[in-house]
């Protein structure tokens, strides 16, 4: 039977789509957009959800076997396809430039070294950025052996054992600056807390390895979020966040490791983080891909 292309269904959230999508990112195994991010993205408070439908599935025989999607807001497109339908690569492409296009813009990122895609690109007017996504990998031989150190006063939990979504939020809002950027404090509404939520009550959350340190006073001053899938080796970091006024006490490195030690104990062998920070090399992740944003602006 031929390729059929059609558009993701986005209704209800957690439909079958939903999982056809999630399937397909655990077969491929695409850094630029793991199964994880799929799952962040949806349910993230910035998420575009009426563009959800502008989503690209091409099935074979009703199975999900090539991809263009977008990550919380269009204007950059993730194309993917399996093993052997390589050859859709120059379609999704024309696909996701006239329906994930943002404002007259669209870029997509190619893995550094991918030639064969790079040359489909420029025949279609991109160009290369400066702009460019950067994996780093955590090779978890021995779980047991990964070790930190906490200050007196601080404790490991997570979300499973001390489930509070205003300690979260504070966390996150706090870590990624809100604050320094003079926005103000966090807020913490019925609106917040039912999309949060969402977020932590999805199909395949395990709340055991969304982490956090514990200060003195019983705030979460640090947090690493980890997605792992029984299905594959792989793991995923996702989000870290620390406080300002708690940085250089080494709490982030032990939110890290402590997340990283439980997915290798749920069977993981190695972590994901799309990062070339120092912080995570300096914990022992390598550097493990390189992919540019090639970009054109829309006629």
């Amino acid at each position: 039977m031929p390729v059929v292309f059609r558009n993701y269904i986005p209704e209800p959230l957690f439909g079958e789509d939903y999982y056809a999508l999630r399937l397909f990112l655990l077969k491929l195994g695409n850094h630029n957009y793991p199964f994880g991010r799929w799952d962040w993205m949806i349910t993230h408070g910035y998420l575009d959800e009426p563009s959800l439908a502008k989503i690209g599935f091409w099935e074979d025989e009703g199975v999900l076997i090539a991809l263009a999607t977008y990550d919380t807001r269009l204007g950059t497109g993730y194309l993917m396809a399996l093993p052997g339908y390589l050859y859709l690569r120059e379609e999704l492409l024309l696909y996701g430039q006239e329906a994930l296009v943002k404002e007259g813009k669209f870029k997509t990122p190619i893995m550094d070294g991918d030639r064969e895609m790079q040359e489909i690109a420029a025949s279609h007017g991109y160009t290369p950025t400066q702009d460019k996504e950067e994996d780093a990998v955590f090779y978890i031989d021995d779980p047991e052996s990964i070790s930190y150190t906490l200050p007196p006063g601080y404790s490991i939990t997570s979300m499973a054992e001390t489930y509070d979504l205003y300690k979260y939020g504070q966390a996150l809002w706090k870590g990624f600056n809100h604050e320094e950027r003079g926005e103000g404090t966090f807020q913490f509404d019925e609106e917040i807390k039912a999309a949060y939520e969402v977020g932590f009550q999805r199909p395949n959350c395990n709340l055991d390895i969304k982490i956090a340190v514990v200060a003195p006073n019983g705030d979460f001053v640090s947090y690493c979020g980890m997605w792992q899938d029984p299905a594959i080796s792989a793991a995923l970091v996702e989000p870290v966040a620390t406080d300002p006024a708690y940085r250089r006490l080494g709490l982030g490195r032990a939110a890290v490791l402590e997340g990283v030690r439980r997915v290798g104990l749920l069977g993981a062998d190695r972590a994901f983080v799309g990062s070339s920070q120092q912080f995570y090399y300096s914990i022992g992740f390598k550097p493990y891909s390189t992919s540019t944003y090639w970009a054109r602006r829309q006629d």
